[in-house]
């Protein structure tokens, strides 16, 4: 099953808020919806929000009561920022609504052959993560030696995306290729992603692999037991500086001070060559609940002030490589970031003109 889909005019989804304990569908039939299901995490992962996003915007064409173009593209620019607003960090939620209301501007068509084309590409959207996700993989899967022990951070997998994955997509290829490998995974505080569903996924899928407190990581690293460290991003910068979950940055340090190599998988959608580096990439933050409380239960002080960033930057002086559906890209991440951008819109806008 797909992490979100369209089916019966609406969008569906896991929430991922429930898992591993419980699984549910849950479905929503406007804009505002699922604005909500990305600002709460249902939904999580860059490449799911930015497919959420596209099937929001197809939504909000489906539910505007304008009868002319012009009203059409009104509503859908409402829906983009709405949308937008949600969670400022994952560049793929804008990336896919200005992809479908670039197309919406640029269709020169009634409105209902409009709202047929927008949900027709928000449909393309989540079938090339599907398709994008594996390439990567197995492109991140030439960088994994038989019988390696890979350290990753936060959850990456299908329910990350679309299906297949991202980091985790790497891990299925190696799984599929026959590679023996072993997976630590980082429990990834405060909200848990990689003891709730990295573990839960690749338990499902029957991988080798140890759940660690973050703090045991620098302990494997420095003991041999580390031999690649890979991760995902919800926005990697022009110069290849990386922001992903909160402790991306300091797994990236130590794993520089190991001599351990550091790859961050990511689809092309997530690179922004409009920012230069990465202090220009807005940091979320986050309630205080998410570090007060573990699900219902309190595990700090009434009152504690709380800082809770969602994520950090990674400088590219540590990362390795960054591995696209394009291939890997390797330092000057400027000219090979660029060049992977290009050539995966190229591949956006050909398909675009076979349909």
């Amino acid at each position: 099953m797909r992490t979100v889909f369209w089916e019966d005019n609406k969008v569906k989804m896991i929430d991922q808020r429930l898992l591993p304990g419980t699984f549910v569908l849950a479905e929503f039939d406007t804009v505002e919806g699922i604005a909500r299901s990305i600002r709460e995490m249902y939904v999580r992962g860059a490449p799911a929000i930015g497919a959420t996003a596209a099937f929001g915007m197809a939504l909000a064409a489906l539910r505007s009561q304008a009868t002319d173009r012009e009203g059409l593209l009104a509503d859908l620019r409402a829906a983009k920022a709405t949308l937008d607003a949600a969670r400022p960090t994952a560049v793929n939620l804008s990336w896919a609504t200005a992809r479908l209301l670039t197309l919406a501007e640029q269709t020169q068509a009634d409105v209902d052959a409009l709202r047929q084309a927008l949900l027709a590409e928000a449909q393309a959207v989540a079938d090339e993560d599907v398709e994008i996700n594996r390439r990567m993989g197995f492109h991140g899967a030439e960088l994994i030696p038989d019988g390696a022990n890979v350290l990753h951070h936060c959850n990456t997998g299908a329910l990350a995306a679309v299906d297949f994955g991202t980091a985790l997509g790497v891990i299925y290829a190696c799984q599929e290729q026959g590679k023996r490998i072993h997976v630590w995974v980082d429990e990834t505080r405060p909200r848990l992603q990689g003891a709730r569903l990295t573990a839960w996924e690749l338990m499902r899928a029957e991988v080798p692999m140890h759940l660690i407190a973050d703090n045991a990581a620098g302990h494997l690293m420095r003991t041999g037991q580390v031999d690649v460290v890979i991760f995902g991003a919800d926005r990697v910068a022009a110069n290849g500086d990386v922001a992903n979950k909160i402790g991306t940055y300091k797994l990236s340090v130590v794993a520089k001070e190991n001599g351990i190599p550091v790859y961050a998988v990511v689809p092309t959608s997530t690179i922004d060559l409009n920012l230069p580096d990465g202090d220009h990439i807005p940091i979320e933050e986050r309630g205080p609940e998410e570090v007060t409380h573990i699900g219902e239960t309190v595990i700090a002080p009434e009152n504690v002030p709380v800082y809770n960033p969602a994520f950090d930057v990674t400088p590219h002086r540590y990362i390795t490589g960054i591995v696209t559906e394009e291939g890997v890209c390797y330092p000057p991440f400027t000219q090979s970031l660029r060049k992977a951008k290009e050539a995966a819109e190229a591949r956006i806008a050909a398909r675009r003109r076979q349909r």
